[in-house]
């Protein structure tokens, strides 16, 4: 009998890095290890009391159990143009919407729906790992481009401009930047919108964390004509508390969302309506209930910075979002083994900054999805460590 193997795209890829060590951690716990854990950006808090409601309220209803449209219920399409002409200030169209199991999914769709094999992608180096690991399993051809410290963490678009572009048909983007922290500009989207009409690269913007310890959530569309090459990706995840939802939205011109739902269509079979009604209702939450749970984070915020004083980090103070990012003494030797060290004798479990690529190897992040008393924990158990070590 011939050895049965895996698809060539799967050798390719390893298991997400927090899949493998969120089961280590599990391991240590079920030892009675008892580790914090402030690696994964999982907000803890519960989402409004109107949300929780709705979706009871629905669940009991006899009319809401079969399936439903590809496309989302109606209500949740308007609600969430709603959303962006109240928040971003984007004028959207029921048609310039697709709901999506979570904004992780739209990176596939889009990827399935625009990439042919070999198509160059543009994917940032620190970035999300998602961004290269769905194009390799779609052997794509990943082209990193450099983020930077000195630039703030923005795109260098004089390198850019210089590698050969022919084949790039599509360009992976996030501000408020994931891991570093680093904000939006209406400058730097109106240079993204440009590079991409200029080159014909879709630029996709993912924008998850617009809402959090960020004075003006920004949206890539608010640039007059992003609309033609660009599509964004957004979550209530972080910003609503419901990241076990898996609740997202992919807006752009009807066009790509025609050709995205055309491959969606394929995949599921939509999402359950009382979730899709609460969702409706998440996205009317005042101003003042964000506000309130920024005040948690700021909170959250100082015993981070704390940590990553104490570990005698560098980091930057106005960075935004929902982790902190920290820049390691040049006494370590790499972010890996630093972070296990914590993680086996202070039962501390921080993401090290090489798990999101090459650039980020000298870099700490630290979560801010856990409890305040949990961090402080954390802080004490840390210097309790080092301390051993004087």
């Amino acid at each position: 009998m011939k050895t049965i193997e895996p698809a060539e795209h799967i050798k390719t890829i390893a298991e997400y890095y927090f899949s493998v060590k969120l089961a280590e951690v599990a391991r240590m716990n079920s030892e009675g290890k008892n580790v914090i854990s402030l690696a994964v950006g999982a907000p803890d808090r519960m989402p409004s009391q109107k949300t929780i409601s709705k979706l009871c309220e629905a669940a009991c209803r006899p009319d809401v159990h079969a399936y439903q449209p590809y496309t989302g219920i109606p209500e949740l399409r308007k609600a969430y143009a709603d959303w962006y002409g109240r928040i971003y200030g984007v004028e959207l169209f029921t048609d310039e919407v697709l709901p999506l199991i979570g904004s992780k999914e739209g990176v596939l769709h889009i990827s399935m729906t625009f990439l042919n094999y070999g198509d160059g992608v543009l994917v940032p180096n620190p970035g999300y790992p998602t961004y290269t690991s769905v194009s390799n399993l779609l052997r794509a051809n990943v082209i990193q481009y450099d983020l930077m410290e000195d630039d703030n963490w923005q795109p260098d678009f004089e390198a850019l401009e210089k590698m050969d572009l022919s084949q790039v048909k599509l360009m992976w983007v996030n501000y408020p930047n994931m891991p570093t922290g680093a904000n939006a500009s209406a400058g730097l989207f109106e240079k993204l919108v440009a590079f991409g009409k200029r080159h014909s690269i879709i630029i996709c913007h993912d924008n998850p964390y617009s809402f959090i310890l960020n004075d003006k959530p920004m949206s890539i569309l608010s640039v007059p004509g992003a609309k033609d090459i660009c599509i964004e990706l957004n979550s209530l995840s972080k910003s609503h508390n419901m990241s076990g939802w898996r609740m997202g939205v992919l807006a752009s011109n009807p066009q790509f969302v025609r050709w995205v739902l055309k491959e969606k269509s394929n995949i599921d079979s939509g999402q359950f309506k009382p979730m899709q009604l609460a969702a409706v209702e998440a996205l009317s939450n005042p101003l003042e209930w964000h506000a309130e749970m920024n005040s948690i984070y700021a909170g959250r915020r100082l015993w981070a910075e704390k940590i990553l004083d104490l570990l005698q980090c560098t980091f930057d103070k106005r960075q935004v979002g929902l982790f902190v990012w920290g820049k390691l003494s040049d006494k370590v030797a790499d972010s890996e083994s630093f972070i296990d060290d914590i993680l086996y004798n202070a039962r501390v479990f921080i993401t090290p900054g090489s798990v999101f690529g090459s650039n980020g190897d000298r870099f700490i992040r630290i979560s801010l999805g856990s409890s305040e008393e949990k961090i402080q924990e954390a802080y004490h158990r840390i210097n309790a460590y080092l301390s051993t070590l004087q």
